[in-house]
């Protein structure tokens, strides 16, 4: 066997026991049935797992079938559809935990390997490469999910929740949509934005995270503009687009900044701001800076409380 083949198998061995199938129930014309399918993995020992919000919302009766086809039925613990992720607890055996990874670690270009469920046939492995990081996606219910990872990895309906491994068996990824009609374009959620979403629905049910109302790309700076201000980003997140009538369009941000300043704290990458937005305090007047071509610029925004739907 190659080489590339010998660390892909390894990655897959490590993870495949924490894969899950989901297939979610509700009532159709006065009966329990059939809705929709998805992924998920296991996180923790207790038998906490993540999925997507999108699998499991509306879902009165949730079923995990593991590897080995355990069935067992899910209680939810909670959800976000803000980022599309919710955690699931099962009380079973017969599994594995996978070992979360730090996506600030990944690099453009670098090979990922997607497992799951697509159209139903279980533990599916893909592989591809990181395209982008840090990027804002757009769901089909409207919504603005940040700290997106793209790559061209293979993915189908069936797949989201799945996670998303480094060829070393470490989950960066918590897969989530596919573009319907586009090729190549598969978004993952940041796994260091997903143990914040779980650490927060663990702890409360819900989520806090303020919002500002624009879509981001990680983006990295030009050394020599580092260098002339004194930052200490390497860095910066690329203001793609500001939704009408939100704190950002009431501020003097423009489309083309790049952000790399916000509440007073250097911003790197997408987890970066989506940590200070987290923090209940920030629903106040925040300091944000940018960089406008080549000058840069210092303003106020206030940052507003995110109503979930």
């Amino acid at each position: 066997m190659d080489a590339f083949s010998t660390l892909v198998v390894g990655a897959v061995e490590k993870t495949k026991n924490a894969v899950v199938k989901i297939d979610v129930y509700k009532t159709i014309r006065g009966n329990l049935r059939p809705a929709g399918s998805g992924s998920g993995f296991i996180f923790s020992s207790d038998g906490l797992l993540f999925t997507n919000s999108h699998v499991v919302a509306g879902a009165e009766k949730i079923m995990v079938t593991l590897l080995n086809e355990t069935e067992i039925e899910a209680t939810p613990i909670g959800h976000d559809p803000d980022t599309d992720l919710a955690i699931l607890k099962i009380f079973s055996d017969g599994y594995s935990v996978a070992r979360l990874g730090d996506a600030s670690h990944l690099q453009i270009g670098q090979f990922v390997i997607a497992i799951g469920n697509p159209y139903g046939y279980q533990h599916t492995v893909t592989t591809g490469v990181v395209s982008a990081l840090g990027r804002t996606l757009r769901t089909q219910s409207g919504r603005l999910v940040d700290n997106v990872i793209q790559t061209d990895a293979a993915l189908n309906p069936g797949n989201s929740g799945g996670p998303m491994v480094t060829l070393d068996g470490e989950v960066v990824g918590v897969n989530t949509a596919i573009i319907t009609g586009a090729q190549g374009l598969s978004f993952s959620v940041d796994i260091n934005t997903a143990k914040e979403v779980a650490r927060q629905l663990i702890e409360s049910g819900k989520v806090f995270r303020a919002y500002l109302g624009f879509s981001l790309q990680e983006v990295p700076i030009n050394q020599k503009i580092l260098r002339h201000f004194h930052l200490p980003n390497t860095k910066g997140l690329f203001i793609t687009s500001i939704e009408s009538g939100s704190p950002a369009s009431r501020s003097q941000l423009a489309e083309g900044d790049i952000l790399i300043s916000f509440n007073n704290k250097s911003i790197n990458s997408s987890h970066d701001l989506f940590k200070e937005l987290s923090k209940k305090e920030i629903l106040t007047a925040v300091n944000i800076s940018v960089l406008r071509h080549s000058e840069l610029l210092h303003f106020v925004i206030f940052p507003a409380k995110r109503h979930v739907k």
